[in-house]
């Protein structure tokens, strides 16, 4: 995962109030994502510098927010990476947490709003109001420890104001402070040498696989990376394609009118799709689905690697499409639409098989 970059020198307030005014008015439409990096920050940290000008620090109860979401009606869930950008509209219904050990996790499992959460992430919450050509904006956004976005919800021309008002006023931090803590994570560990895993012992756990769930677990249980694995497992478990791959099935899946999923997150939030795809745009580095309850924008300049993977489960294999950066983390992944007891849909199992290997000689 991507982290802010350490600089030399902190910034005041003062200065970034300043100092994103001159980028604003330079670019009026320019996002706050990446106004941040240009002023060397994090998105928190610009976002925490307007308190009390349009922004109000949350209490640092992230559940209780997203419990209290379902009154505000239909809103837009965004959740994002550095490449790929998931938005989708819908209603925060049926929220449930957990605790594992020390872990916190959440979920919202519904038809427009799916969502896997993992709370240990959640730092900072803000409600923020944007003024725009459109009018005011109003959202909640949270943050992790380094001050990078996890979640946001934005409110939508379906969307009850006056709830969002009342739920700003039950959740407002006593501390508007408009200064925040940033703590950087940690670089990631390298991966294990392959010449220390069991590769055997890995690809038999692999061929034995129940559920996709058990995925992960299986990759800690043998130290090894995500994009390691598939690298070594088989190339009739996992093998590349080229990094058009995700258009590809993106159009294959519109045109042939095949149901898919689509995953998208970071450290704290993994957001999920589920239903067709219909209009899709390229514009400069960005292809899209611009569908009105389902907006997905991927950076295919980000794109290092593509993989097709297919695991065992009960209901039989599962096909994906992975898409990863330079960094090897994971950008997007690709399923057809299916569900515990059922088995992959043909359909889409045919787009993905004609989707080539990469060619061996195309390998730097």
């Amino acid at each position: 995962m991507t982290s802010t970059p350490i600089r030399q020198q902190r910034l005041s307030v003062d200065e970034i109030n300043a100092a994103h005014a001159r980028l604003k008015q330079e670019n009026p439409a320019i996002r706050a994502r990446n106004a941040a990096a240009d002023l060397g920050i994090s998105e928190a940290e610009l976002v925490a510098a307007r308190v009390g000008d349009g922004v109000t620090r949350l209490a640092d109860d992230p559940e209780a927010v997203l419990r209290s979401v379902l009154p505000l009606g239909e809103v837009m869930a965004l959740t994002r990476n550095e490449h790929c950008v998931h938005e989708r509209h819908g209603v925060y219904e049926n929220p449930s947490f957990f605790t594992h050990g020390a872990r916190r996790t959440g979920l919202f499992v519904n038809p427009d709003i799916d969502l896997r959460l993992f709370m240990d992430h959640w730092a900072n919450g803000f409600a923020v109001t944007e003024s725009g050509r459109a009018g005011d904006r109003k959202s909640l956004q949270f943050f992790d420890k380094a001050g990078e976005a996890v979640h946001k919800i934005y409110l939508t021309k379906k969307s009850d104001e006056t709830a969002f008002d009342k739920l700003v006023a039950t959740h407002r931090s006593d501390a508007q402070d408009p200064e925040i803590a940033i703590d950087p994570y940690a670089p990631d560990e390298a991966d294990t040498p392959d010449d220390e895993i069991d590769w055997q012992g890995f690809r038999a756990a692999w061929e034995g696989l129940k559920d996709t769930h058990d995925f992960f677990p299986m990759l800690r249980k043998f130290k090894v990376g995500r994009k390691q694995a598939l690298e070594n497992v088989g190339a009739d478990l996992a093998f590349e394609v080229d990094n058009d791959a995700a258009r590809r099935l993106l159009e294959a899946a519109r045109d042939r009118q095949c149901e898919i999923m689509v995953f998208v997150g970071n450290r704290g939030c993994i957001q999920i799709h589920t239903g067709p795809v219909k209009k899709l745009l390229p514009h400069g580095p960005w292809f899209n689905v611009l569908d009105p309850a389902f907006n997905l924008h991927l950076n295919e300049s980000g794109v290092a690697q593509s993989w097709v993977t297919r695991k065992p489960t009960e209901d039989g294999i599962v096909t994906a499409v992975e898409v990863f950066d330079s960094a090897g983390d994971l950008i997007v992944t690709f399923f057809g639409r299916r569900k515990p007891g059922v088995p992959e849909l043909t359909l889409w199992r045919d787009i993905v098989s004609e989707i080539p290997a990469k060619d061996i000689a195309d390998v730097a």
